[in-house]
């Protein structure tokens, strides 16, 4: 999986490469306890997402209880198969999706 991190200021944006599963999920969770501190808006661009596991949900919904804490997440360019796993698991409710 690649990670490309984008900063301005107080807003971030994390764009997702590959597959988000077992292997992959703890770099990203590692980037995220990095970058989260003093980020107010977080915009995770899944446009080049293949897969995600429930690891990568777990890793997620970590960061979205954090983002809730000090400001706002959401996801933008989810493609179908990635949308369809937000859909049968429910997250598709907690998270904020355009």
């Amino acid at each position: 999986m690649t990670i490309t991190k984008k900063q301005d200021g107080t807003a971030a944006v994390i764009a997702l490469e590959g597959r988000l599963d077992t292997v992959t999920a703890p770099d990203l969770e590692k980037m995220l306890m990095g970058s989260l501190p003093g980020v107010s808006e977080l915009t995770l661009d899944l446009d080049g997402l293949e897969y995600i596991s429930s690891a990568g949900l777990r890793v997620l919904l970590s960061a979205q209880k954090t983002m809730n804490r000090q400001g706002s997440m959401k996801l933008i360019h989810v493609g179908e198969i990635v949308m369809e796993i937000f859909e049968v698991t429910g997250f598709s409710d907690i998270l904020t999706i355009e």
